[in-house]
This record gives C-alpha cells, structure tokens and sequence, in this order.
C-alpha cells in the first residue's frame, strides 16, 4: 500500500499540467474508493473509474477499486441506469484507502448526512486523499476539508459552495490537483484529474499508455464533427466553426480571436472548460482527424492530404499523424483503391 505521508507529494497548490512530480515512483498497489450519491454523473464516475481500469490492463494490479453506497441497495445514476455499489457505508469502508472520490451530479441533492460528514473527516485525518466529481466538492466543502484548498465545482453549485466553505478557493478550470484533495467540474475533468493523479504515482510511460488507449477514442467520438457531436456555448461553436472551415489554412490564434471577436485569454478559458483542451491542441487535432479521412477514403495522394489539411511539410506532417496515432501516415488503410 502506498505510504500515507507521501501520497499527498505537494507542497504547492498544482495547477493542471503543472502537478509537482515526487522524486520516487510509487510501484505498490494503490486503493481507490468511489461514493456513489444518489443521480451521480455516470460520465464522469466512469471516466474516473476507466483510467484506473485502462492502468490495470497495462500493468496488472496497479490499482484497487471499490463502489460505496450511502446505504445497502442500489444507487440510480443521472441517466437513470441502476448500480449496485460494492459495499454500503460504514466507517471501515475507508481501511487501507488511498483515495476517496465523492461522485456527485446535475441531480444531487446537495444535503450531507452526519455518517458521510465523519467518513470524509476521518478519511482527511488518516492522510486519505480526497476527491470530488461534479458536485463532490460540495459535500468535501461541507465536511470542513476544504479550508485554503484550490477546487472545482460544476458552475451551477459555486455559489453554493463559496457559501458553505468560505476558505475555499473555488477557480473555473475543468480539475484542480491541490496538495491531497483533487476535484473535477466534467466528465473531461474527471478523467484528466485521475490522469493527473496517476502521474503523481508512476512513470510517464503509463500515462502515455493510458492516453493513448483512452485519449484518441474521446477525441474521435468528439471531434469528427464538432458541430453535431458537442454540447458547447455558442461562443465557443462559433470559434469551433473558424477552425473548421480553415482547415487547409490554419488561422494564427490572434485572427482566431478577432474573427471571433473574442480576446485570446477567453478563447483558452472556452476551450479549457468546456473540451478539457486547448485551442491550439483541438484545432490540431481536427486537421489530423480531417487528414486520416483524407488519406483512407480519397483518392488524394500524400502531399495532397498534408496542403489539404495545412502542414508545411511531409516531415511535419508525419511527425504529428505519428504523435496522434502512433504510426506513419504511410501506414494509414485506404479503402479507395
């Protein structure tokens, strides 16, 4: 089991993509425990819960999962599926813990029974990290563990929180990674907060894994047409329709934001809170998608794919299709003959 006294490993509040890395890797087995409260966000429980499983299938027994219930029985989800948690609430549910993830959602009541009150705060005193998904940083703000910590929170409940943990520092980022406690607003933001924390523990070879495996297949679902497949602001879908209509000329950021008539700053926060992404990144990966398009069912040959889709050069080209897919476009199926 992983020591308590180093699990935490920050001494500074991290922004994300800036989490301080202990200099010791952590190979032992971690054990995470996951609160399910009544309409939790099932995207965002199981976001979470897929990048611990995904570790697992890279390096075997990395991670221990356990579901929790505030009672014995079953928990319905924000879509309405029924989960049976593993185990029902008691004090000896957090023994040997590593991690406890309160999972919020759109629907949950924001109402904090005594029993999970002293679940979390014995959790915090034992040296558990603590983590909330959607809402869940309410009910940890609700606890009293959250004083001087940087957090999330879904932007419908900040208010709510600001008014029950006034030393809180409540930012709009999609995760925040604060010394022990973690939290996360989206289901995005779940993943990239588990993906944060696992870096914490091992080597960057398991993130990449990890990323590789779950990263690419979001970001397709996602993005193959974000005009159709996102849920987004209209400020946003407007700078989403830039991009995509400017695909074989890619606009500099600053053309970006003044054709949006948006500033750069706003563009970023968009991008961060709303995909869990950055502009340049989403807007790199649309031309890489667009291009395996190209290359499987066109008849278009290389170089005309890679001026089609704006890169400068066939090396350019081949180095970011191999960032994203992890092979030569050279390699790519075409199934026009």
């Amino acid at each position: 089991m992983i020591p308590r006294t180093t699990l935490g490993g920050f001494h500074q509040a991290s922004a994300p993509g800036r989490t301080a890395q202990p200099t010791l890797l952590r190979p032992q087995q971690a054990r995470v425990g996951f609160v399910l409260l009544a309409h939790f966000s099932l995207p965002a429980f199981t976001q979470a819960l897929d990048t611990l499983v995904t570790a697992n299938l890279l390096r075997p027994r990395l991670f221990e999962t356990t579901t929790i219930g505030l009672e014995a029985g079953e928990v319905i989800s924000d879509l309405g599926l029924v989960i049976r948690p593993d185990v029902a609430l008691t004090p000896a549910v957090i023994d040997g813990l590593d991690l406890l993830v309160i999972c919020g959602g759109h629907r949950t009541e924001l109402k904090a029974s005594p029993a999970l009150n002293d679940l979390i705060n014995t959790a915090a005193q034992r040296g558990i990290a603590l983590a909330g998904l959607w809402n869940g940083a309410w009910f940890l703000g609700r606890a009293g563990v959250m004083n001087g910590y940087r957090c999330v929170i879904h932007p419908e409940h900040r208010p709510a929180l600001a008014e029950i943990a006034k030393g809180a520092h409540v930012t709009s980022e999609a995760y925040v990674l604060d010394r022990d406690r973690l939290t996360a607003s989206s289901p995005t933001g779940a993943f990239q907060m588990m993906l944060e924390w696992i870096k914490v523990l091992y080597d960057k070879a398991l993130i990449e894994g990890i990323e590789d495996i779950l990263a690419f297949g979001e970001s397709r679902y996602r993005r193959l047409n974000p005009s159709k497949n996102v849920s987004v602001s209209p400020a946003l879908r407007e700078v989403i329709d830039l991009m995509d209509a400017n695909l074989e000329e890619p606009l500099e950021f600053a053309q970006l934001a003044a054709y949006a008539k948006r500033s750069r700053r706003h563009i970023e926060r968009l991008f961060k809170e709303q995909l869990g992404t950055t502009a340049q990144r989403y807007y790199m990966e649309l031309r890489i998608i667009e291009a395996r398009r190209l290359l499987q069912h066109t008849e278009l040959s290389m170089v005309e794919v890679l001026v089609a889709c704006g890169f400068v050069s066939p090396s350019h080209f081949s180095r970011c299709y191999s960032g994203y897919f992890g092979y030569r476009p050279s390699k790519e199926t075409r199934f026009v003959k």
